[in-house]
Formats: C-alpha cells, sequence, structure tokens
C-alpha cells in the first residue's frame, strides 16, 4: 500500500489499521483512524485547534527527526501545511 497522509492531521499512514473507517465498516484512505471512524471525524477541531493537538505529540515526531523543531516552528509549519489538507481547504 502507498504511503498516504491523513487529510486531518497530517500523520502518515502506513498500515491498514492506521486508516480511519467509512460508515459501512469500509477502509477510508483519507483520513486516520485516529482522526475518522464510521464515517464521521472523531473530533469537531477547527484548524487551528487540530494543530494544537498535533502539538501535544511534537515530542514523538522529533525523536525520528536530525534536526528537532521548537513548538513555534512546528506550529508555523503546519499553519502553511494544513490548509493544503482536503479538511482544510477552503
Amino acid at each position: 500500500m502507498k504511503n498516504k497522509i491523513c487529510q486531518s492531521c497530517g500523520m502518515p499512514m502506513m498500515a491498514e489499521e492506521q486508516f480511519g473507517t467509512n460508515d459501512d465498516g469500509s477502509m477510508n484512505t483519507e483520513y486516520c483512524t485516529y482522526c475518522y471512524q464510521d464515517g464521521a471525524f472523531t473530533g469537531n477541531y477547527t484548524m487551528n485547534e487540530m494543530i494544537d493537538h498535533n502539538l501535544e505529540f511534537l515530542d514523538e515526531f522529533n525523536k525520528d527527526v536530525e534536526r528537532p523543531f521548537t513548538r513555534e516552528e512546528a506550529r508555523a509549519e503546519m499553519r502553511k501545511f494544513f490548509p493544503t489538507l482536503k479538511r482544510w481547504k477552503n
């Protein structure tokens, strides 16, 4: 399966269990299981709230990168990136 990113939170989805589910129980390949289950979003977030939520996982993200992001750098990057994701496009 080709690697995809969640079109809500930006998380890479590399295994079937990371994909969300549609209302009929089938796999949804656009959104991760944390953002989308049973055909609906799991949280009623604004884009800025989702960015704040993602910042809670910054330490986990930083352990896998050569140069860790500060909270401010990560927030700035997500503010640029999130508007390109399907859920946040205007």
